[in-house]
């Protein structure tokens, strides 16, 4: 029976070619937010080849120096050495740490306009690296990039709404309800009929079109936790557009007419995707204020300011914390620039350590607080758990800072005893300079987030639609 329904009710839809309409307006949104994705990662992945490509040419073009420099065939200025550790690890032959986007990055851009997905490593403060700013269009970072995951959150709920906000008012209204319900059949079963099929309809365009052009566009399905990642997308999707089938069901069930039902729901909308995450922004901002990056410049400008003035007494501090980084005795133990540097950078971060700690804090407690409150919205929670699975998420990005500070930290450790030994740098050494790769978050660790996200939409859905159902028992079918 049920299925006579579905197939009847697929008859009038057809008549009057609303599926029609929404299979147009959400494959075209699909297409172009598809596009959007891509061609993002797109230009994330042109531009780290590019900084590799410069990188891999700087080095060959140091390799063929050295030898010359060694045999006096060619002078440079001791500023543009690469036999001088001090420049070689500063400048002249810095290193690329790079966190490339990931396979299934097109599904939704998220925050990763705004994080900085690549830096130069060199023996300098952290802080001189991963302070430094893309040039964007501020239009863009303000308003978000028209992505998968808008067209999911943001456009799927109006187009579900629109198709269903009269599943059982336009049937009341047109005097058939009457005639359907006289049919060995209940009201729960027509109405959950009719929104099943509705639903099929839209999730299937809403999920399996972006597959195919994801897979089109030549993701490799069988990479490490790239099928694992669809699926949770597919399952998030879903429940996300059940979530608002239910709510659309809930409005039917209180009996009013279209109009009002139409009304309802769009307030709905209104409030759950725009509303309630712009009031959790303001609670955000209010409970944990945006840190000020002006202050924390400052701080470190005058930290090493003050540093610079002390270097002598730095360098001979550092030299008893490090005894195995000092001179032998005999030798030439003035201390030029290149050392005393490394003294003042260390003293620089001590100083600066606690402004950096405070700043990391605050962040980490604002992120905290949007974790804990995203369940107060279905649209939040899909959100976040299509960052997490395209690989645009806060959480992949401070697992990219963490293997950063492990890289400059070895970074540093190859350099500064040749920069305190005075040794030059040979073209053996190129071969053993650290190299970064990044390592990807565990499939498992994104795997549990996205679950928890999904029991968030589920739950309070279940919660919504139960009594709804039960309501739709005691519906008058007249007046």
């Amino acid at each position: 029976m049920t299925l006579r329904l579905m197939l009847f009710e697929w008859r009038n839809l057809c008549g009057d070619r609303t599926p029609l309409l929404i299979a147009l307006l959400l494959g075209l949104s699909i297409v172009y937010g598809a596009a959007n994705g891509s061609r993002w990662v797109w230009f994330q992945r042109e531009t780290i080849a590019a900084a590799v490509g410069e990188e891999h040419e700087r080095l060959a073009g140091i390799r063929n120096d050295i030898p010359k420099l060694d045999a006096g065939e060619k002078k440079v200025t001791p500023f543009t050495d690469p036999r001088l550790p001090q420049y070689f690890g500063r400048s002249l032959g810095v290193k690329l740490a790079a966190m490339p986007p990931a396979a299934t990055g097109a599904l939704s851009i998220g925050q990763s306009d705004l994080y900085p997905y690549y830096f130069k490593i060199s023996t300098n403060s952290k802080e001189t690296f991963a302070n430094n700013d893309e040039i964007e269009n501020p239009v863009h970072l303000l308003a978000g990039r028209f992505d998968l995951a808008f067209v999911i959150v943001y456009l799927l709920p109006l187009m579900i709404l629109a198709f269903s906000y009269n599943l059982v008012s336009a049937e009341k209204e047109a005097g058939t309800l009457a005639l359907t319900l006289s049919q060995p059949v209940t009201l729960n079963r027509v109405v959950l009929a009719k929104a099943g099929l509705r639903a099929l309809f839209i999730l299937a365009l809403a999920t399996l079109v972006p597959l195919a052009g994801v897979v089109a566009g030549g993701v490799d399905v069988a990479a490490e936790g790239v099928l694992p990642r669809l699926l949770l997308w597919i399952v998030v999707t879903a429940v996300y557009g059940l979530f608002w089938f239910g709510l659309a069901i809930v409005v039917n069930a209180a009996g009013k007419s279209s109009a009002t039902n139409a009304i309802v729901l769009a307030s709905a909308w209104l409030l759950i995707v725009l509303l309630i995450p712009a009031i959790l922004n303001l609670a955000v901002n209010s409970a944990y204020p945006v840190p000020s990056r002006v202050e924390m410049i400052q701080a470190i400008r005058t930290a090493g300011d003050e540093a610079t003035r002390q270097g002598s007494q730095l360098l001979a501090r550092y030299l008893e914390d490090h005894p195995e980084l000092a001179p032998a005795r005999g030798g030439d133990s003035a201390p030029d620039f290149a050392t005393l540097l490394i003294a003042v950078n260390d003293a620089t971060e001590r100083k600066v350590r606690p402004v950096l700690e405070d700043f990391e804090r605050q962040v980490a407690s604002r992120q905290a607080m949007v974790d804990d409150l995203r369940y107060v919205s279905p649209a939040i929670t899909a959100q976040l758990a299509f960052n997490d699975l395209a690989g645009s998420s806060s959480q992949r990005y401070r697992h990219f800072l963490s293997q950063v500070d492990d890289y400059h930290l070895r970074w540093r450790e190859f350099f500064v005893p040749r920069i305190m030994a005075r040794q030059k740098i040979a073209v053996a050494d190129l071969d053993r300079l650290p190299a970064f790769e990044f390592r990807e978050e565990e499939t498992g660790a994104v795997a549990r987030r996205v679950q928890a996200g999904v029991l968030g939409i589920l739950l309070p859905g279940l919660a919504l639609l139960v009594p709804a159902l039960q309501r739709l028992r005691r519906y008058r079918v007249a007046g």
